[in-house]
């Protein structure tokens, strides 16, 4: 509130001096100017009182180490007995509002403003810069409350409003690498900072993604590694394409920057026996972020995109055809329209305001995703469906980092579809990640999934960031909801070695496995893995393998509707269930160079889509698991077991690394052999070849 008072203030004190000095018999006199003509007081006051801070205002040595270059912002008062008086002070550090008021305090007393003969009080607004400069006869702005009540001084005021916020604007200060806002969450950029952020003895968090900036700031320097790539170039085109923002605008108490985004491709795929561009993509947007004081950003990004895909990931979108006469959902994007003969439309918009009211405390609200893990793939809640609706709170303590999330999500199958209307369920995620030492990481992950069925709507039970959902699905019904447990941990072998791993429980029954029959009952899943930073002394080189398998019938259920899915997409494993899974990948950045290399070999295990083959084998998690074809004998790989091997190979550049635009060429070779062939299992043996240029913000998965 203070300081929206001392704005009002500021905007008022553009009036003239000249229009309010006539008004008074006199202005406050400093003794050095009691024989300077009457007209010329107020430059006399003006440059008196500058000359007195700059030789006595000793910048505080916190303010020297942090290079810092801005002002402080002092609104104060010449009593009518010529005493200053220092009303109120705004500064980015304390230090500076404690060293202006020791100055203020060292003005010797000066004969007082006089109005129609009689002393009174005046009150003006100064700003101090910082590194002090040398004063300049420029006369200070004066408030008397009285004087500017009159309607000439008042229009005045209003006049100059508009060039007063102008005056405010200062050089872009790249607040964004310290602010609440997150880094756009893709693997190969995160890439970057891993090593980082578990180097032993850090107290990072690095399960819960997206991370903020502020978080990161503190083991690696966004900012200086953006800079160290910057192309030395002095016109303003050269600027924006290679460096900076299209638009950067900082004031007082907020920032912003707008940015296009571009995802420009076209490929071949030997699957069809089209031309050359058998495969593109034309996406454009708009990315907007900002800063309002210093807890408060949002951003947003919106997108318009066009596109047509290789053969089997055209298949698989179409496979996940929603209600209606949309033909797909473009994977991890959302709905398709159609778009001419064989592409699809489909456009993507996500947002989110981020709040820090307290340094420990980060409250989110938007439409996007969240991943946990510290892996390529989660078992536990993952990036690969479409954005949706989301509220998280992070809280920070200690050696402990707490996570929940509430999501809004759909199933949008005709099942289930109500007066035309896609179904609305709920998932509320608790994750406690606590590092128990300067080694080894720790975290514990629940949550439960529910829908708006009977008019349950939102079920104020899971808002309790607290409590165990287990407990309170037995509460409100097993079929009420679909809890889901998980445990992740890491171990920092050295500062070249991180062991992570991941194990989710769906349902467990002890006593089918004393019993040995694989039982169906037991649905869980595990992950492990390894990275080694700076592989073979090697700079920036990331070598990664990872080990990811989960039995039949994990995260579905008997009331299909509170499977563990959005848009029919998992929102863990892409796969679904019943699957392993063997990944290698391979990152190496050589200033703006990239190249990332992946491997992944796996089995699963499909259902037959023939007369013969109506029972579940457990890896559609959108199937009623009472469909099932046996209660013992289960097995990963069991149904029209289907072995895969994929191969991707991405190499580029980056053309602006504040806005990660970058040219690449990518390549995907693809083996799909199935057991049994149908209509929806399809063998395939393709290459995917690709070029373009894009704003990478998110990640793209492919490896279906």
């Amino acid at each position: 509130m203070k300081r929206i008072v001392l704005f009002a203030v500021l905007l008022m004190t553009t009036l003239g001096y000249a229009q309010t000095f006539s008004s008074y018999e006199k202005p406050p006199v400093f003794k050095a100017c009691d024989s300077v003509a009457v007209d010329q007081l107020k430059s006399c006051f003006n440059f008196t009182l500058n000359t007195f801070i700059y030789k006595n205002f000793k910048v505080p040595q916190v303010v020297v180490d942090e290079s810092y270059q801005g002002d402080v912002q002092l609104l104060f008062e010449v009593t009518n007995e010529g005493e200053f008086k220092i009303i109120y002070a705004d500064a980015i550090y304390d230090e500076l509002k404690t060293e202006s008021k020791r100055v203020f305090d060292l003005l010797p007393k000066i004969s007082p403003a006089t109005y129609n003969g009689n002393p009174t009080f005046t009150q003006y607004s100064i700003s101090i810069a910082i590194p002090l400069a040398e004063p300049k006869e420029e006369p200070v702005k004066q408030l008397d409350a009285e004087v500017l009540t009159e309607n000439d001084s008042l229009n005045a005021t209003l006049s100059d409003e508009f060039n007063q916020l102008e005056k405010e604007l200062k050089p872009y200060e790249k607040l964004e690498y310290t602010s609440q806002l997150n880094i756009p969450f893709t693997h190969s950029y995160y890439a970057r900072f891993d090593d980082e952020m578990n180097a032993i003895g850090t107290n990072s968090h690095t399960a819960a993604k997206p991370f903020v900036y502020s978080d990161v700031a503190r083991y690696y320097d966004i900012q200086a590694e953006k800079e160290s790539l910057a192309k030395d170039t002095d016109t303003w085109l050269g600027k924006k394409i290679f460096n900076e923002h299209l638009v950067e605008v900082q004031g007082k108490d907020f920032w912003f920057t707008v940015d296009p985004i571009l995802d420009l491709q076209i490929g071949k795929d030997t699957d069809t026996d089209a031309d050359f561009n058998s495969t593109w993509n034309n996406t454009r947007g708009i990315n907007i972020q900002a800063g309002l004081g210093k807890r408060f950003n949002l951003t947003a990004s919106v997108y318009e995109s066009q596109g047509r895909f290789a053969e089997y990931f055209n298949q698989y979108a179409e496979s996940l055809k929603a209600f209606g006469p949309d033909p797909a959902i473009i994977p991890g994007r959302g709905i398709a329209k159609s778009f001419k003969d064989d592409a699809y439309d489909y456009p993507v918009a996500e947002a989110y305001l981020s709040y820090t009211p307290a340094d420990f405390l980060n409250v989110q609200f938007g439409h996007g995703k969240n991943f946990i893990g510290d892996g390529y793939r989660s078992l536990l809640q993952s990036d690969v469906a479409s954005p949706y609706p989301f509220l998280k709170v992070n809280a920070t303590f200690w050696k402990i980092k707490y996570t929940s999330t509430w999501m809004w999500l759909k199933d949008v199958r005709p099942e289930v579809v109500v007066d035309d209307a896609f179904l609305t369920k709920y998932m509320a995620n608790h994750y406690l990640s606590w590092n128990v030492n300067k080694r080894l990481n720790i975290g514990l992950f629940e949550s439960v999934m529910w829908a708006d069925t009977n008019g349950r709507g939102f079920d104020v039970n899971y808002l309790n960031p607290i409590i165990f959902f287990r407990a309170i699905e037995f509460q409100t019904g097993q079929g009420a909801g679909n809890a889901i447990l998980g445990l992740t941990s890491k171990y920092k072998w050295n500062n070249k070695v991180n062991l992570y791993g991941q194990f989710v429980l769906d349902e467990f029954s002890l006593s089918d496995v004393k019993a040995g029959d694989k039982s169906w009952k037991n649905k869980f899943g595990f992950q492990l893995g390894a990275k080694y930073f700076n592989a073979f002394k090697v700079d920036n080189l990331l070598l990664q393998a990872e080990y990811n398998q989960v039995r039949p019938y994990t995260y579905s259920h008997n009331t299909q509707i509170l499977n563990y899915g959005h848009f029919n997409q998992p929102m863990a494993h892409l796969w679904g269930a019943n699957f392993r899974e063997f990944v290698l990948i391979g990152r190496y950045n050589y200033k703006r160079w990239f190249g990332d290399a992946k491997m992944i070999i796996g089995q699963r295990g499909l259902d037959y889509n023939t007369d013969e083959g109506s029972f579940s084998y457990g890896g559609d998690i959108y199937r009623d698991y009472n469909d099932r074809n046996a209660d013992t004998g289960i097995q990963i790989g069991q149904g029209n077991k289907t072995n895969s091997f994929m191969a991707e190979l991405q190499a580029g550049y980056l053309l602006n690394p504040t806005t990660n635009l970058k040219v690449f060429t990518n390549i995907i070779y693809r083996d799909y052999n199935p057991d049994t062939v149908s209509a929806s299992t399809v063998r395939s043996g393709s290459v995917w070849f690709s070029l373009g240029v894009r704003t990478d913000l998110f990640n793209w998965y492919t490896d279906f």
